[in-house]
């Protein structure tokens, strides 16, 4: 019952008032149907076939007016009725089913838009602690697997509030016969509890073959180059094979389990019924009225209450997956960044960018720290590199510089004001960010640099295309600026689509530039007119570079070299080169050798 109130809270908080009025007009419906009942009743006792005995319960009492009247005329009336009953009947059912339709599907696309936003404004360190293909999982398959939920709790609820209104005018036709049905159903249901914990256990076991089916087949298909180029594809069809496998075990179980309890059910209705007709005859020297009763009752209310038992057990079901979609937008809920703002003002910033005694760790129960007393001065409107080897903690440091990730201890001071939540959106807002693996849409290239600033005149586009290096290849493209780039802009060279993320950046015309290895996959020449760009730019914003090629940092201001966690030198390009058996003129003098 604790699930039942728990998906009960879950649709409360989503429909409110139109729950408790869907609910209104399914009492309704069920009053109807009664009335259909007592009227069928009436017209089978007036054929004069069955006697049906019913003249000494008060109800019928309502229908004495038709006593006068001749039988034709009386049988036309009561069959009028009846067709009005039942047209109305299935006209509110009608709106019914809609309205829930309108509550299932609303609820469903709440549930979704409250987990992507979640998703969305969960801070970095979130995404590094969970896998992206279980967050992908509990999207998609998940949340829609809750629908189910929410249409067995539906049905559950009309069929538990037609099951009382039939209880009620059973007790009126025959309180003898009704309380023998309902210790039966409450026997049958006592025997049948065992498939409510097999449904929560096949949900749970359904639950955790989908997150290991969407993690598998999400690692390779990215990494389907790996696969193909090692001749791995056998072996990755032999876990496919095995997998699905398990998953139509898993369907078949839950089918079987279904139509087992539903046997139980139908088996053991029948079984009682015999049993109570009989003694009925025997005992008690029934009548064919009330045996017609009898069946009419059992007839009624067996298959509601059979509904609700298939109801609990989907319910039960989809369950696991519902409280791991909520599990994940609490957990996304502590890990916000911020509270979402409107009209954020992009930070200017005046004087620069200050790490004042910072210590980061990405796991606190490690010794090991990523960034140990980090203490730097970064001046706006000037060009900052970050250099050192790999694993040195350039790109963690990067990430506590953009708030993707908060230090430990010490502060990151934006010209003098700690950056917190309240002034994150504003950093963010003048930030354009460049990574060593570029990042593209499949959709146009127009598309794709519109992404950032969706105002963009073509004219913008072509400048910001022709600063990156990107406008020539863009241009011997078919269509253009309209054409598309494929899967992660596969149709591209490596090259070309670090210099359309460079061009998207520029397109958005920060204040603070950050280049984590943008240059990379360039070759010489798209490099050097890269270079010459960034120059233009000095003096017009702040630059952030973090990069591998000497050649790339010739021109900054300063440039800071990390190693292990810490800064170890710090001062201008020509400085930091004469500085013999330094960490710098040694990641230099390796690079020369490697020209050479």
């Amino acid at each position: 019952m604790k699930d039942i109130i728990y998906f009960l809270k879950q649709i409360h908080s989503y429909a409110g008032k139109i729950l408790y009025i869907n609910m209104i007009a399914m009492t309704f419906i069920g009053l109807l149907e009664s009335v259909g009942t007592l009227l069928l009743i009436s017209l089978i006792g007036m054929s004069g076939i069955v006697n049906m005995n019913v003249d000494h319960i008060a109800i019928f009492n309502l229908f004495g007016f038709l006593d006068d009247l001749p039988a034709s005329i009386r049988l036309s009336i009561i069959l009028g009725i009846y067709f009005l009953v039942i047209m109305g009947y299935n006209l509110v059912e009608r709106q019914i089913v809609i309205r829930n339709g309108v509550i299932q599907n609303g609820f469903l696309r709440k549930v979704r838009t409250d987990t992507y936003s979640g998703l969305l404004h969960a801070n970095w360190d979130f995404f590094i602690k969970n896998r992206k293909s279980d967050l992908i999982n509990l999207l998609l398959s998940e949340v829609t697997r809750t629908s189910g939920g929410i249409h067995a709790f539906l049905q559950f609820m009309a069929s538990l509030i037609f099951t009382v209104i039939q209880i009620a005018l059973a007790f009126w036709l025959s309180p003898n016969i009704t309380i023998f049905v309902l210790i039966s159903g409450v026997f049958i249901v006592f025997l049948n509890r065992k498939f409510l914990k097999k449904s929560l256990a096949l949900g749970n076991r359904n639950y955790e073959l989908a997150r290991q089916f969407y993690a598998g087949t999400t690692d390779q298909i990215n990494g389907i180059k790996d696969i193909k180029s090692n001749s791995l594809e056998e072996s990755r069809m032999q876990w496919f094979r095995l997998i699905t496998k398990n998953m139509e075990l898993e369907q078949v179980d839950y089918l079987r389990m279904k139509t087992t309890s539903q046997l139980y059910y139908k088996v053991a209705s029948s079984l009682l019924m015999i049993i109570f007709i009989f003694v009925a005859i025997k005992m008690f020297q029934a009548q064919a009225g009330q045996l017609m009763l009898i069946i009419l009752i059992f007839g009624r209310l067996w298959p509601r209450v059979a509904g609700i038992q298939s109801s609990l057990e989907q319910i039960a079901t989809t369950l696991p997956s519902f409280k791991a979609v909520k599990r994940l937008q609490e957990e996304c809920q502590q890990a916000a960044e911020f509270q979402q703002q409107e009209n954020v003002k992009a930070l200017d910033l005046k004087k620069g960018i200050e790490c004042r005694n910072i210590h980061f760790r990405y796991n606190k129960n490690e010794t090991t720290y990523a960034l140990k007393d980090i203490n730097l001065w970064i001046p706006s409107n000037e060009m900052t590199a970050f250099v050192g080897r790999s694993g040195a903690g350039k790109s963690t440091l990067i990430d506590l510089l953009m708030g993707l990730n908060q230090p430990e201890s010490g502060q990151v001071l934006l010209d003098g004001i700690p950056l917190t939540k309240e002034n994150l959106l504003s950093l963010r807002s003048s930030l354009s960010y460049v990574p060593q693996d570029p990042f593209l849409f499949n959709a146009s290239i127009r598309e794709n640099l519109m992404l950032v600033k969706p105002e963009a005149s073509e004219e913008d586009m072509w400048e910001a295309l022709s600063f990156a290096s990107a406008a020539e290849f863009v241009g011997k493209l078919p269509n253009g600026l309209d054409s598309l780039i494929g899967d992660r802009g596969i149709k591209l060279s490596g090259g070309e689509r670090q210099r359309l993320v460079l061009a998207r950046a520029i397109l958005r015309k920060p204040t603070i530039l950050v280049l984590d290895e943008a240059t990379s996959a360039l070759d010489t020449e798209s490099e050097a007119n890269i270079q010459l760009a960034l120059e233009r730019l000095k003096g017009k914003m702040t630059i952030i570079v973090i990069a591998h090629r000497m050649s790339t940092i010739r021109n900054a201001n300063q440039v800071i070299v990390l190693e292990e966690g810490q800064v170890i030198q710090q001062g201008g390009f020509n400085q930091l080169s004469q500085e013999k058996n330094k960490m710098f003129s040694k990641l230099l003098g390796r690079q020369m050798e490697s020209i050479q």
